[in-house]
């Protein structure tokens, strides 16, 4: 049985502390596809410079930051940078359409986006300049679209330069504006009860619904199941799910980080790269759905892989 614990009452950025702080040169995220690996202090430096950019942006506590992206590095690293100065991540469903996309960035009077070029078939940034032509025109951070009358600012998730959009590095190059005592203030000022995250679920009927999440509500949730799978920092989670649903970035994301435990994140689901990652990093729980389990099960090079470190999921 679980150690028994009362809820916790801490904001998922003292969560990220308490961990940097009991496991500094540990592996916090890694991805086995590229030369990507960052202990849990390199990890939090990258939050606090992504959290320090936007705030240089001007993104205020409160603030929508939508994210419409499949898993890449960046994703966690917003998840927790949002956070910290009391933004609310929007996770948007990387199968969204221009009319799903429009809904969501109207319903939930969103203030900033971030977005990657596409996923599968669809243009994600021909789409936002389809939706937002403004976009084009004007003065980066000083959106004025009568259709989107809350959307400030948008930002590309990644190097490349697009009219009317942030980079990455010009994001993580503003941090230098604001202060310590600046971000400190920001952070003291939040509440575990305050919303970090919004969810939108259609649920049965009618149209999807924007669901705000707590501090409280989803870091304890996210620590019960890591206490559940008895995590510890020596586990090594392979994550396959996407980051944009609660399986990923609560389930996954959450119970990872609360336990110290290494996140192997995967940018889309390739049943070659999950056995691989689970092997390579000796990964001692696995995310997935059936369809995905069944795709390694049955592929022809399933034998040759090794398993025998995983232990849960």
């Amino acid at each position: 049985m679980p150690r028994q614990t009362p809820l916790r009452e801490i904001t998922l950025g003292q969560m990220l502390d308490e961990t940097v702080a009991q496991w500094p040169n540990r592996d916090a995220v890694v991805y086995v596809d590229r030369e990507f690996r960052l202990s849990w202090r390199q990890f939090a430096e990258l939050v606090d410079e992504m959290a320090t950019g936007l705030m240089a942006l001007g993104v205020q506590k409160g603030e929508k930051v939508a994210v419409w992206a499949n898993n890449v590095p960046h994703w966690v690293v917003l998840q927790f940078a949002t956070a910290k100065i009391g933004a609310v991540l929007l996770t948007v469903n990387t199968h969204y359409r221009r009319s799903e996309l429009e809904y969501l960035l109207q319903q939930s009077e969103c203030e900033n986006l971030v977005l990657i070029d596409g996923f599968r078939d669809i243009d994600y940034v021909g789409t936002i300049y389809d939706l937002i032509p403004e976009l084009k025109q004007q003065e980066r951070g000083r959106l004025n679209a009568p259709k989107f009358p809350n959307l400030k600012r948008v930002v590309f998730l990644g190097a490349e330069k697009h009219r009317g959009m942030y980079s990455i590095p010009e994001v993580l190059a503003l941090s230098c504006m604001i202060t310590p005592e600046e971000y400190e203030q920001r952070q003291q000022s939040l509440n575990p009860h305050d919303v970090v995250n919004m969810q939108y679920t259609s649920g049965t009927t009618g149209f999807p619904k924007g669901v705000q999440l707590t501090h409280f509500n989803i870091g304890n949730n996210g620590y019960w199941i890591g206490e559940n799978q008895k995590f510890t920092e020596l586990d090594r989670l392979c994550l396959t799910v996407p980051l944009f649903h609660c399986f990923g970035c609560v389930l996954g994301v959450l119970a990872a980080v609360s336990h110290g435990t290494a996140m192997v994140i995967l940018e889309n689901f390739e049943p070659v790269l999950a056995m691989t990652s689970v092997e390579e990093e000796k990964c001692t729980a696995i995310y997935g759905v059936p369809t995905m389990f069944i795709a390694m099960l049955e592929h022809k090079l399933f034998k040759r892989f090794d398993f025998s470190s995983l232990r849960t999921g």
